[in-house]
């Protein structure tokens, strides 16, 4: 039987990988992508949330990645409004570690290198409100934009889905090698099954696995090295009431934030240290507990303790190895390297990178391989910063508007449900509730608003393959729902997979 045949096959269903799926797909590539996993199910579904430049990263002058994070919020923003939004940041001023002059540059650099237009300028604020401990009694306020991490992958893939790009999950490259100026791609599915594409060209965006790809899988000499830096979190109850989130100094020089999480809780993170091991299977030390516990107690007037901690998550960011000596001082800036010997199909592999600058990556990962790939019929550079993500075709002030016409036209629908429909699905929200005349309609309630009818939507519109899926990437329902709930949601995927 003869291989299927694409322009480019790409390795890792994280951001990275999908911006590039995406932005190909739409320019008339045929693109396949191959996720070993879930799709964003590692370093991607791991972040803290947040759309931003990067305040720290002007401390170690990499400005060029700082200013083009800082012009693609308002991009994003306005692509996929449901699952991004603006939100203002509180820097309280501590005597004894980075001075108020310092301060005011760079968040005065932050106001002005990246082009802002709807997103508020920053502003001293006295600390007045009883939240923080006494001694800090003023700071500044500026913007950055919050994200659905999770959904923000899904959506990419979605979309290059719906411009024909053939997306599969839970499905390993076992192998890849040059032949006749392709490459020969062997999948192996979550059946145990292998096939054979070929490709005219092969991504390497499988995140903290990049180093592994290049020496087990399509086994090059590459002397490019990837350092792993660990990351993460605690969640804890809602600290306190209000839409603002804190980013506080530690005198280790690293900053944290708090943020506003899920309506009732809040989430504190990261922390950065190297990583040596496996990973997928990355988690919390109870060093960080205590680090991160220690870090928010020192500015908030409730104590945080491991005893509050409801939740927690680790991720591995795969950076470039430039040689820092600490694992803070690593450059955030993505790293591409292309492979290209006469005569044979180009490799390109993705370092680093950033959620925030995901859309650029993908835009300098096709500038760099597009000339090894046939010349197709499709859109130009640059059609992914004003085509709307899948729900997202609404303007950036109509989140309320959407919600109440939800409401307006179901009635028994809970304000509370609505906001979390649009908030994650948009204007697909109407696609779920379908005909639905009651919550009745929508089928068995799994807790938290968790419908059969959802479900059944992830599972068909959004690669869900197992309860964990939809618990802690496409939602974060996990933190609501029981032990008990959980595995009642596990075996209703299972049977919806399975087709019952």
């Amino acid at each position: 039987m003869a291989q299927k045949m694409f322009d480019l096959a790409i390795i890792g269903g994280g951001i990275n990988g999908v911006g590039i799926a995406r932005d190909a797909a739409g320019r008339g590539w045929k693109v396949l992508l191959a996720e070993k996993s879930d799709l964003g199910g590692a370093t991607s579904a791991s972040s803290t949330k947040l759309v931003h430049g990067g305040l720290r990263y002007l401390e170690h002058y990499e400005f060029r990645l700082v200013r083009e994070a800082l012009q693609e919020r308002e991009v994003l923003w306005g692509i996929a409004p449901h699952i991004i939004w603006p939100l203002r940041f509180v820097l309280p001023y501590h005597k004894g570690l980075r001075p108020a002059w310092l301060l005011r540059l760079g968040l005065f650099l932050y106001d002005h290198i990246g082009g802002r237009k709807k997103l508020p300028a920053t502003e001293m604020r006295a600390l007045n409100d009883g939240i923080l401990k006494p001694e800090f009694t003023k700071g500044f306020e500026y913007s950055d934009c919050w994200v659905e991490d999770s959904r923000l992958v899904v959506l990419n893939a979605r979309d290059a889905a719906a411009r024909g790009a053939d997306i599969r999950t839970r499905t390993q490259v076992i192998a890849a090698s040059r032949a006749d100026g392709l490459w020969q791609v062997v999948l192996r599915d979550a059946a145990g099954q292998d096939s054979t594409i070929q490709a005219r060209a092969l991504v390497n965006a499988a995140g903290p696995w990049v180093a592994q790809v290049l020496g087990q899988v399509v086994r090059t000499n590459s002397s490019d090295r990837v350092r792993l830096v660990q990351g993460s979190h605690i969640v804890v109850p809602k600290l306190y009431d209000g839409p603002h989130c804190y980013i506080f100094q530690n005198a280790d020089q690293r900053i944290f934030f708090a943020i506003p999480y899920e309506t009732d809780f809040t989430l504190i993170g990261t922390t950065d240290r190297d990583y040596q091991g496996d990973p997928g299977e990355v988690a919390i030390s109870a060093d960080e507990i205590a680090y991160l516990c220690a870090g928010a107690s020192g500015y908030f007037r409730t104590p945080i303790t491991p005893e509050m901690v409801v939740w927690t998550y680790s991720g591995v960011r795969p950076l470039y190895d430039d040689g820092a000596s600490a694992a803070q001082e690593a450059t955030r800036d993505y790293v591409l390297t292309l492979d290209a010997p006469a005569g044979e199909a180009a490799l390109l592999s993705v370092f680093g990178g950033k959620i925030t600058t995901y859309r650029r990556l993908a835009e300098s990962a096709l500038a760099r391989i597009g000339p090894h790939l046939p010349k197709v019929a499709g859109k130009s550079a640059g059609w992914t910063a004003d085509a709307a993500l899948p729900g997202g075709d609404f303007p950036t002030d109509g989140f309320g508007r959407l919600v109440a016409t939800l409401r307006e036209t179901r009635p028994w629908l809970s304000g509370r449900l609505a906001k979390r429909l649009v908030r994650a699905y948009g204007t697909d929200s109407a696609e779920i509730l379908g005909t639905a005349h009651s919550m009745a309609d929508l089928g068995t309630e799994y807790g938290a608003g968790l419908t059969e009818a959802e479900l059944a939507y992830l599972v068909r519109r959004e690669w869900v393959q197992a309860g964990d899926d939809v618990l802690w990437r496409r939602s974060k329902l996990g933190l609501r729902l029981d032990a008990a709930q959980r595995q009642t949601v596990n075996e209703a995927v299972a049977r919806l997979v399975a087709g019952g």
